[in-house]
């Protein structure tokens, strides 16, 4: 199943510590870049997490979020008096040399770690943690495949597109190297001296394979095959499509820099006017 790069998930569930809460977002990147906001108390969890999302996320900034809301009438708090004790000696010690320095009880009680949840066991805390996140993941990644699926019926629109000029240039060659055909014989024939006819063979076959464009259009049908395969793949594609689309690009250059008639040059610019538009939808692919 494709997937975007780009979603968000939220859940909360009730603890007996109070509301554990966890939200997972994220946005395009070329790698998989992940950030955590996580309070102290849950700090021991950042390792499983990390691995949890590497397992369910390969590309994507996404950034992880966890809070623990204490419940109403619970959560008695304690006081870190050992941690307490060194920000005195530090404010103290800083008071000596900047005398305008002022830090009351508020600013002490503010400092991550002097106030604690009392009767918190971080083990059972970190089980909840771990459970939370795979039901949030799963609903991210859910969100992501739904996104991808729009996604996929936006390139296949633009794909069919490239497969329907590719088809309208190939019925136009002919009558172009007709017509090319004539106007060169024409030139050839307000010569003022002759020329041989072998020699007037040779150079109007050489003309003619200037403009041959078969190979182009072979394999910009086989590039829209296999875009079409890719697209129902189940592993990320992302990188792969990157580069699928710089042999689009490549066939279209070259489709334009042949191009005598102005069918074909139209042509070229509507195939690169679709590439682009599929590159914009590709960049949000996983």
């Amino acid at each position: 199943m494709i997937r975007s790069m780009t979603a968000f998930a939220a859940r909360e569930r009730s603890t007996e510590w109070g509301t554990l809460a966890c939200e997972v977002r994220a946005v395009n990147h070329r790698f998989l870049e992940l950030g955590t906001r996580i309070p102290e108390e849950m700090r021991g969890v950042e390792p499983a997490l990390r691995e949890r999302v590497a397992a369910k996320v390969s590309r994507g900034k996404v950034d992880v979020g966890l809070r623990l809301r204490a419940a109403e009438g619970g959560g008695e708090l304690q006081l870190n008096r050992a941690l307490l004790t060194q920000l005195q000696g530090l404010a103290q010690e800083l008071r000596d040399g900047f005398p305008e320095l002022r830090a009351g009880l508020t600013d002490l009680l503010q400092f991550p770690g002097v106030l604690q949840s009392r009767g918190v066991d971080p083990a059972a805390l970190q089980v909840e943690v771990l459970a939370l996140l795979d039901e949030v993941l799963a609903d991210f990644v859910e969100a992501r495949e739904r996104e991808g699926g729009k996604l996929v019926t936006a390139i296949l629109e633009r794909v069919d597109g490239v497969a329907a000029i590719a088809a309208e240039v190939r019925t136009l060659m002919p009558q172009i190297r007709e017509g090319q055909r004539a106007k060169l014989q024409a030139r050839l024939d307000d010569l003022p001296h002759p020329v041989e006819p072998g020699r007037m063979e040779q150079e109007l076959v050489l003309w003619l394979q200037k403009l041959d464009v078969d190979e182009e259009l072979d394999r910009l049908d086989s590039h829209v095959v296999e875009i079409r395969r890719v697209l129902t793949q189940r592993e990320p594609v992302g990188r792969r499509l990157d580069f699928l689309l710089q042999e689009f690009n490549r066939e279209a250059n070259t489709l334009g820099s042949k191009s005598v008639d102005r069918r074909t040059s139209q042509a070229a610019i509507e195939l690169k006017v679709l590439i682009d538009q599929i590159r914009e939808q590709v960049q949000n692919i996983e």
